[in-house]
């Protein structure tokens, strides 16, 4: 279903993705990282619709809509390596950095840090070429907020 999608993201000169591409691509990424620990619950279920209800200004039903898509794309999508160092090339920094803060959302939705989580995340930043310094301060809006 994601095939031509997938081919234009990891091709060897990706175009910038359309915005709703882009937010297909980063929403399965979150898929990714909720489900990275072999778990996928109802609450990090809810905080990945509700991070796109917020940041893409969706109603529940597109939110919901998004994120079934989204589930279908990371199972399609190729190994994380490859699917994150995409992204980097096809999306803007500034929006890499908000992927960053919403991980940590999902990774602190149960009010713990998890070493686990932390190194994923770490792993993640670095492939979508977010400083080590632009993932510590998302990290920290997020544990104050």
């Amino acid at each position: 279903m994601f095939a031509e999608f997938l081919r234009k993201l990891t091709e060897s000169t990706p175009e910038t993705l359309p915005h709703e591409d882009a937010r297909l691509a980063l929403t399965a990424l979150l898929v990714r990282i909720a489900k990275s620990d072999g778990h996928f619950d109802t609450d990090e279920r809810q905080r990945i619709l509700a991070i796109a209800r917020t940041r893409y200004q969706l109603s529940e039903p597109d939110a919901s809509a998004l994120l079934n898509k989204a589930e279908q794309l990371e199972g399609e999508a190729p190994d994380t390596v490859r699917f994150t160092r995409a992204i980097k090339d096809a999306v803007a920094y500034e929006d890499r950095v908000r992927v960053i803060e919403a991980l940590w959302q999902v990774a602190l939705a149960d009010g713990e840090r998890d070493a686990s989580e932390d190194a994923i995340i770490r792993m993640a930043s670095n492939f979508l070429g977010v400083t080590d310094m632009d993932s510590a301060l998302a990290r920290q809006r997020q544990e104050k907020g």
